[in-house]
């Protein structure tokens, strides 16, 4: 993996991160397939939207199908006949999300699967096994991330945890290259919850260690954003200069720019497919919950400004009589364009901070979706 930063308009940075799957443009937003799909969307769908990487999922990938399957198929890649970059995630977070039905101890955590109950163990070295195995791009350490309020002592002994863990995922990163001479790129996380001091401390002990990149993790939790943000506007300009540096599970399109601005070269969230689902659109001028009975005999494109396939193919009474009658190709539709309106606006910020206007650009971002009446559009 290679990365280089291109061009800066105050903190944001322009770049380029190369896998052996091709060349990012960052900064960068990963549309989220978990199961190795983006819900409602075929391959090919995906890849007529343009991302040039994916984020897929370690916990739910080992526990359906199973690594040994996809080993078996080819990896990751030929099993969803995808040949972009490929990102995973350790199975941490979700094993934070399973609180309920896991044990976490030094060696890894012990967890009950979702699906049926049966036992099964994760650590830093199986879980890098499984990313490895699987073929990925960008594989991320094994981590612990803390519930938001639990308190500093806690916080800090869960952050030494993820240091540990972090200098066994690199260790067996660097063992599955030297076996088997191929290996994918791998990310240490920055853990330390809202605590300013710990962040200062993780990031010191992560940017430590030969990661090729470094993450932000542990955000997004149940925190108030400005709570959040205080984290990533104190975190990101402390993280290597020269890596690229990635900001988990964030968020929504005011967040991306509000990220780029603090430093942010890559983002990942389940927002702009979920919310497809749900019936909530985003647009150039703000939220649209499509299944307001106003767009019942709307012949408008959702929105005029937007090129995706669905706006320009389809009005919005349309994809209200698909949503409320529960029809399939609503979450299709919505789900392009969801998906499209976050990938497009990471072009326009690419673009801006090139151009060296991306200040202006931030700002008349955050006035529109502030100011817009997005049902009026």
């Amino acid at each position: 993996m290679k990365f280089a930063v291109l061009a800066r308009d105050g903190a944001a940075r322009r770049g380029e991160l190369t896998t052996a799957h091709g060349t990012i443009q960052t900064p960068v937003f990963m549309p989220v397939g978990t199961l190795a799909s983006v819900k409602s969307l075929t391959t090919e769908q995906l890849r007529a939207l343009g991302p040039e990487i994916m984020l897929c999922n370690t916990y739910h990938l080992m526990l359906r199908p199973g690594v040994d399957l996809l080993e078996q198929l080819g990896g990751l890649h030929r099993f969803m006949n995808w040949d972009g970059s490929i990102l995973t995630d350790s199975g941490g977070f979700q094993l934070f999300s399973l609180a309920a039905i896991r044990k976490i101890k030094e060696e890894g955590v012990e967890f009950r699967s979702h699906i049926d109950g049966s036992p099964f163990f994760l650590s830093p070295e199986r879980s890098i096994e499984i990313q490895s195995r699987m073929g990925v791009d960008i594989a991320m350490a094994f981590d612990e991330c803390p519930a938001y309020g639990i308190a500093h002592g806690e916080v800090a002994k869960s952050m030494a945890m993820t240091h540990r863990w972090a200098q066994r995922s690199l260790d067996a990163r660097n063992a599955f290259v030297a076996e088997k001479g191929k290996g994918p790129a791998l990310f240490g996380i920055v853990q330390g919850g809202i605590h300013l001091d710990l962040r200062k401390q993780s990031v010191e002990a992560i940017g430590a260690m030969d990661f090729d990149g470094v993450a932000i993790g542990g955000v997004s939790v149940g925190e108030p954003k400005h709570e959040m943000f205080e984290v990533v506007n104190y975190t990101a300009p402390l993280l290597p200069e020269e890596k690229p540096r990635y900001l988990m599970g964030v968020g929504t399109p005011e967040d991306l720019v509000n990220g780029v601005a603090a430093g942010i070269d890559m983002f990942d969230c389940v927002m702009p497919t979920r919310n497809a689902r749900n019936g909530t659109l985003f647009t150039s001028f703000g939220k649209v919950s499509i299944k307001n009975a106003k767009f019942a005999a709307d012949p408008r494109p959702l929105d005029p400004q937007c090129s995706c396939l669905t706006c320009r193919t389809v009005s919005r009474a349309y994809l209200r009589h698909l949503f409320v009658n529960g029809e399939i190709a609503a979450s299709v539709y919505n789900t392009i364009h969801n998906v499209w309106h976050y990938l497009d606006l990471m072009r326009s910020i690419r673009q801006s901070i090139a151009s060296k206007s991306f200040g202006s650009f931030r700002d008349s971002f955050l006035s529109r979706k502030s100011s817009g009446d997005a049902d009026a559009g």
